[in-house]
């Protein structure tokens, strides 16, 4: 399943750190303003790891991953139906009154 040995298990420590991550430092920080802390941002840092990407680079993924192949069986079918001699209106189109 794309796991053969040997693999690696990467090391807790890389996750258990928010030295780095510029917006859990904030956090952080803020909440040691008001005398809180949070025990459980570790957490959170698997996030903000590159693997992740970027804001921008999520939205994208989320609005756009099906694009290419939803662009390619349009022109598909629009060459299919051309091919075979569709008339494009799928049996629906306006039929002509006989007088």
């Amino acid at each position: 399943m794309g796991c053969d040995p040997p693999y690696e298990v990467p090391k807790c420590d890389k996750f258990c750190s928010i030295k780095g991550i510029p917006q859990l430092e904030e956090l952080e920080k803020a909440l040691a303003k008001k005398g809180l802390k949070d025990p459980w941002i570790r957490n959170e840092i698997w996030r903000y790891q590159p693997a992740f990407g970027t804001k921008m680079q999520k939205v994208w993924n989320l609005f756009f991953r099906g694009l290419p192949l939803g662009l390619a069986l349009t022109i598909a079918t629009v060459a299919l139906e051309k091919t075979l001699g569709g008339d494009g209106h799928g049996g629906h189109g306006e039929h002509k009154k006989e007088h």
